[in-house]
């Protein structure tokens, strides 16, 4: 037997789904086996391995006993000549496999091979080769000096990237997403170390195949999609730990006790710099927008209140115009924030219906105040036209030195561009207006064709590129039906314009995989659940919970008394309030969140049907069709299990 792959899956059904059928594929000329070992994961992996890939060997984990230990449960018993330890979010090509086995057969020297991945937008990915995480080498990396010389033998060594990646080189360290090694390498060096959870180990098994004498290769003969980071969120704090610990577990095993602990304090201050950066950078830029928009109100209303004063031979008196404007601005904010225009792409016209009922709202209360603190309605009113202005030029010139366009453009329409044979783009086409719930323009290119269906031209794949610019497209799906994954993976690569969506639709499933930004590498989208999932749902969600729990708070001397477990009642509201737990969520049965979008622990269950089927279909109808009254109806429904 030749080959036996790998694959360690965790919560990540779908990308694994993909990824089977891929490698059904290039395993078809090679004598091998395939392992999958699912780390306890909930979200029906299991079972859809084992009725899918019935050809796959599955071992089941009944708790998550990380990277290592579970590629070694496989390689323990592995029966190939070479062994292949695959990521679950990866796509490899027809040949792939027939490829790495032919170049490790040529080169006996060769313990270890790892091959050009891009991910999910055809980029290329500079960890495809990688040099030993040197003292040097890390501190270059972590304080940016690899980014602003990417060429440098020196000071971009992490990534090598003073080699071409369109050439087969000897290097040092493997990638764990797709890292073939030879069994006799593996026999003479040992396995993964199970003391790194993940992380480090394909750094240290790698550089322990460059002890034993063997060599590592790079190996551009073929390309695989990686959709990076979709098994653990790697902007997380929780990432920023687990990768000290496995950085801290190398040193100390390769580097002499001074070096490791020079290397130990270099890394633990970088990785805390970079994580209070990431944490600041991402507070300013979610408050950037607000405080320009608060500062140049503010200021434009004062402009407009000495106007207005010399005008009317006023007087206002400060003390009573500094706190009004201060909570008129604030209304009109949360008024903005709450209709959406915060949200990207930002729109100007979206401040003009939320401004108007802002503006409602502080007339209102203004009427109810005593009369000795009015001071002009005018004002008011000047000041909320002065707001839309105000609002709309700050978005219009925030797009254009961002984007280079003004956004006005409302498009009500996006723009979509299916290649694959007729049948199984109206499939697709019908999946996505389900999936995104809004009518789309679109495009196909059939692959056994020279024409379109109108006939208008005839359009080609190998005119992605000029389709793509000329009609205007946002989003190319490839059916992985009709085509091979390496014309999928070669024509994503040939489009220069990465703005572009790219995703795949795997044959016979009612998903869709695809890099949707650069923040999320890959996303999964599911049918008929997408709705809970959108940002003005979730923010609406929230604000209900608050909104609630701050009613439940004032009502709870009356409230305890009618609850089965009186001080819950109070542990709950603190719970909803501090955001780590929401008042309805899916079922009892469902809350690990399988196949539906994540939603957070919660109080009460969506429905309380013992019957596990109906609680389902309740839960997806939950998922799909959300908006904050079915909330409410659960909770007055279930009000007496507030403190359950």
């Amino acid at each position: 037997m030749k080959l036996t792959v790998i694959i360690v899956n965790y919560n990540v059904r779908y990308f694994l789904e993909q990824c089977l059928h891929s490698v059904h594929k290039a395993m078809r000329n090679v004598s091998g086996e395939v392992y999958v070992v699912d780390n306890n994961s909930v979200d029906g992996s299991v079972e859809m391995v084992a009725e899918r890939f019935p050809w796959v060997k599955l071992i089941a984990n009944r708790e998550n006993t990380g990277f290592s230990k579970a590629n070694n449960q496989a390689m323990r018993i592995a029966e190939g000549e070479y062994v292949l330890l695959l990521n679950p979010d990866t796509v490899v090509e027809e040949d792939t496999f027939e490829k790495v086995v032919r170049f490790m057969d040529e080169h006996p020297d060769a313990g270890g091979l790892g091959v050009k991945m891009v991910d999910g937008k055809g980029i290329f990915l500079p960890e495809s080769k990688r040099g030993l995480p040197t003292p040097e080498t890390s501190f270059y990396k972590i304080f940016g000096l690899s980014r602003i010389f990417p060429r440098s033998a020196k000071f971009n060594r992490y990534h090598l990237g003073h080699l071409n990646s369109e050439e087969t080189h000897e290097v040092e360290i493997l990638s764990g997403a797709f890292m073939l090694m030879r069994k006799k390498a593996l026999d003479t060096v040992g396995l993964l170390d199970e003391a790194f959870f993940m992380y480090g180990e394909d750094v240290d098994l790698s550089w322990r195949i460059i002890q034993g004498g063997w060599k590592n290769y790079y190996f551009p003969g073929t390309t695989i999609i990686h959709y990076k980071g979709e098994s653990t969120k790697k902007g997380s704090l929780n990432y920023v730990f687990v990768f000290y610990n496995a950085m801290a577990i190398f040193a100390r095993k390769h580097y002499s006790e001074k070096h490791a602990a020079a290397y130990n304090v270099v890394i633990k201050f970088a990785i805390w710099m970079r994580a209070t950066v990431a944490v600041l950078s991402r507070f300013f830029k979610r408050i950037s927008l607000p405080l320009i928009d608060a500062a140049a109100l503010y200021l434009s209303m004062l402009g407009i209140k000495d106007f207005y004063a010399v005008s009317q031979h006023k007087v206002y008196d400060d003390t009573l115009v500094t706190p009004a404007f201060l909570s008129y601005i604030g209304i009109w904010l949360f008024a903005v924030w709450l209709g959406g225009g915060y949200d990207r792409p930002l729109r100007p016209q979206r401040v003009l219906k939320p401004i108007a009922v802002g503006s409602a709202f502080i007339l209102i209360a203004y009427a109810l105040l005593p009369e000795n603190l009015r001071f002009s309605r005018a004002l008011i009113l000047l000041s909320a036209i002065n707001a839309c202005a105000v609002l709309m030029l700050s978005r219009l010139l925030w797009n254009v030195l961002s984007s280079g366009s003004f956004g006005l453009k409302e498009r009500t329409k996006r723009n979509v561009l299916v290649v694959g044979s007729s049948e199984e783009t109206k499939r697709v086409i019908v999946l996505l207006e389900q999936i995104q719930q809004q009518q789309l323009q679109s495009i196909c290119i059939d692959p056994t064709s020279s024409k379109d269906e109108v006939g208008s031209r005839a359009l080609h794949l190998s005119d992605l590129e000029e389709i793509i610019r000329i009609r205007e497209v946002d989003q190319v799906i490839y059916c992985a039906r009709d085509l091979s994954s390496s014309q999928i993976i070669a024509s994503m690569s040939s489009v220069e314009d990465k703005r572009v969506e790219f995703k795949i639709v795997p044959p016979e499933s009612l998903y869709i995989i695809g890099s949707g930004s650069i923040e999320t590498a890959g996303d999964a989208f599911m049918m008929d659940v997408n709705s809970v999932h959108l940002t003005v749902n979730r923010r609406k969600k929230r604000i209900f919970d608050v909104m609630s729990s701050a009613l439940i708070l004032g009502l709870s001397p009356l409230l305890m008394f009618l609850q089965r477990k009186p001080l819950f009642l109070l542990v709950n509201c603190v719970k909803v309030l501090a955001g780590s737990a929401t008042w309805v969520s899916y079922s009892a049965d469902n809350r690990n969140g399988a196949q539906l979008p994540r939603l957070k622990s919660g109080v009460l269950p969506v429905t309380r049907a013992k019957e596990q089927a109906h609680a389902w279909k309740m839960d997806v109808l939950y998922a799909k069709d959300y908006r904050w009254t079915n909330d409410l109806k659960v909770v007055l429904r279930d009000w007496q299990m507030l403190g359950a």
